[in-house]
């Protein structure tokens, strides 16, 4: 992915260096000092990116245990404090695919006579305050419509690559897009009205309402990619099959087969992996929004 020497976004704010959240010794402890292990963090990375849930508290429901506060937690700053451009090389990455969300989107909304809000990333290590409550590196890059956020700790694409098997910057770049995809569906009123729809239904029923969120925001990161290749000609041999490994790893059903434990489809949140190549696919191909309305599929 050809991404240097490309516009960088302003909205990126980097608590990195303001102290709390550490990663301390190695492994997230919660509780009375009992570790979670590497299937309960696998299946809390897929439903800790559910809008408006705390990822820490999702932590300490499948862990089995009633508390999921870490001890030191970076805080937000004041309001109206300045952000400044990162100068490390994978924080840039992230600025610049971030500018590149900016311009797809503006130009879409235009296109309909809106106007585009961007959103604000925030660069975190360990932990950090949100809108939606305290948010945990191990959780996974999440969006809070509560301050119009984006959350992520770099750490999160080390994980990616070691531990889901899914390398590459385009992958990384997925991930960044599929949440501002949850961005976009803010803006449109879509999350308010799913919340709406979910307080009323079955837990099953509200689960299969999620996984048609987040199957929408993965059609808005194809959308996305489709575009942003049409402005910058940066994709290289191999990216976009980076994008669809990547869909494919984060799937519910392989995280709960990767997990150790047996397919619940029931239990979905985000859909399976086949499901999450598609509706990416189907973005990337169309790089029509119209295209993404997974609410009115028949099918998924």
């Amino acid at each position: 992915m050809k991404w240097e020497g490309q516009r960088e976004s302003s909205q990126i704010e980097d608590r990195r260096g303001s102290g709390g959240g550490g990663r301390g010794g190695g492994g997230i402890r919660v509780g009375g000092g009992r570790g979670v292990g590497l299937g309960t963090i696998a299946i809390a990375l897929v439903a800790g990116w559910i809008f408006g849930i705390n990822p820490g508290t999702i932590i300490g429901v499948l862990g089995g245990l009633e508390g999921a506060a870490p001890a030191a937690t970076q805080q937000a700053p004041a309001p109206g404090a300045t952000r400044s451009a990162p100068q490390d090389a994978q924080a840039r990455f992230v600025s610049t695919v971030l500018a590149s969300t900016e311009e797809v989107w503006a130009e879409t909304f235009q296109a309909s006579g809106r106007d585009y809000r961007k959103p604000v990333l925030v660069l975190y290590r360990g932990s950090t305050r949100s809108a939606c409550g305290v948010g945990q590196a191990a959780m996974g890059p999440f969006y809070c419509p509560g301050d119009q956020k984006v959350y992520l700790d770099l750490g999160f694409f080390e994980t990616m690559h070691r531990q889901l098997g899914a390398p590459g910057d385009f992958a990384q770049a997925y991930v960044i897009a599929h949440e501002v995809g949850h961005h976009v569906q803010h803006l449109l009123g879509v999350t308010d009205k799913v919340d709406a729809l979910r307080g009323r239904q079955s837990e099953a029923q509200a689960n299969a309402m999620s996984v048609r969120l987040e199957l929408q925001a993965d059609c808005f990161a194809g959308v996305w990619a489709s575009r942003s290749q049409q402005g910058r000609q940066w994709l290289e041999q191999g990216d976009l099959e980076e994008a669809m490994n990547a869909a494919s790893q984060i799937g519910d059903d392989t995280l709960q087969q990767n997990a150790g434990g047996a397919v619940r489809p029931e239990t979905f949140t985000h859909g399976s992996s086949a499901q999450r190549m598609r509706w990416f696919q189907r973005g990337f191909q169309s790089g029509q929004v119209s295209q993404c309305d997974t609410f009115q599929a028949r099918s998924l």
